[in-house]
């Protein structure tokens, strides 16, 4: 085993203070935080009110512009798995949150099925699905090459058994099916601007933070291969408005604005976008 490098230290600016490591793994260009909570005190971390993806609540700026956001993203979403609807219509959404895609998907003619390891947030999210989501345990329940698309928003960088997970996705994936992966970019401009306070680090619930060669390299070890990048721009926005109270404790909106802007700006060129949508496909 090789002794990786420190690239960073950060901390948990939005649950418990705590410092952490980001350790650069040179094999797959990938970054990995450390100390690694255990499983038993991982959940421990999520435990927050601001924890936003596991409520639909509207309480301040900052939630109101995630649900604008969330609502737009919706739109976007349906028509990219909806590009793939020749194939099939059976839809897999690993770490669902509170069930908005699935339910946007269900109502219009997805067969839906959802995973959510958070209580709360799978509770929501059964009540808008007809009891459609179950613990993540069920993904070991599922029949092989069950799902036309199988998507993960956000949800990669939260799972504690990477390379175990990407496995399973393979198994539950049709031979044409489609493997739909977001997740944040840590070689884009925001994230270099804003450095240890850019979030999104957001450790330690992320426990690896990918590149775009991290994405390639680990899905190619299970024969799998990335066949499109697609940027996530408004992340850029959100997550440098974030950014901006974990620098300097307040609401800077305008320059959260510009910053993201010039990310964006910046990414027509180099591709490094905030945070990216890779389509993966079996080779």
């Amino acid at each position: 085993m090789t002794n990786k490098k420190t690239y960073l230290k950060t901390k948990d600016y939005s649950v418990s203070g705590e410092d952490f490591n980001l350790l650069f793994n040179e094999s797959l260009e990938m970054l990995e935080t450390s100390p690694r909570p255990s499983d038993e005190k991982l959940p421990n971390y999520y435990h927050s009110e601001n924890y936003i993806s596991h409520t639909d609540t509207k309480r301040n700026m900052f939630e109101k512009a995630y649900q604008i956001i969330r609502n737009i993203s919706l739109k976007r979403k349906l028509k990219l798995i909806n590009s793939f609807s020749s194939q099939g219509n059976t839809l897999l959404d690993v770490g669902c949150g509170t069930g908005d895609f699935l339910k946007t998907s269900q109502n219009n003619g997805w067969h839906v099925l959802g995973v959510e390891p958070n209580d709360q947030a799978r509770d929501i999210a059964n009540k808008k699905t007809n009891n459609s989501v179950y613990k993540i345990e069920h993904l070991l329940q599922l029949k092989e090459k069950s799902f036309d698309v199988i998507t993960l928003w956000h949800v990669l960088e939260h799972l504690p058994s990477l390379e175990d997970h990407i496995v399973v996705f393979k198994r539950l994936l049709k031979d044409e099916g489609t493997l739909i992966i977001a997740v944040p970019n840590y070689k884009s401009y925001d994230a270099k601007h804003y450095n240890e306070f850019w979030a999104g680090y957001d450790t330690p619930r992320h426990l690896w933070h990918f590149s775009q060669n991290s994405i390639s390299r680990l899905f190619s070890r299970t024969d799998m291969a990335v066949k499109k990048t697609l940027p996530m721009k408004f992340d850029a926005f959100y997550v440098s408005l974030l950014s901006e109270k974990y620098k300097s404790g307040s609401m800077n909106i305008f320059k959260a604005f510009y910053i993201g802007l010039l990310s964006n700006i910046k990414a027509i060129n180099s591709k490094e976008y905030s945070s990216l949508i890779y389509l993966i496909k079996n080779k």
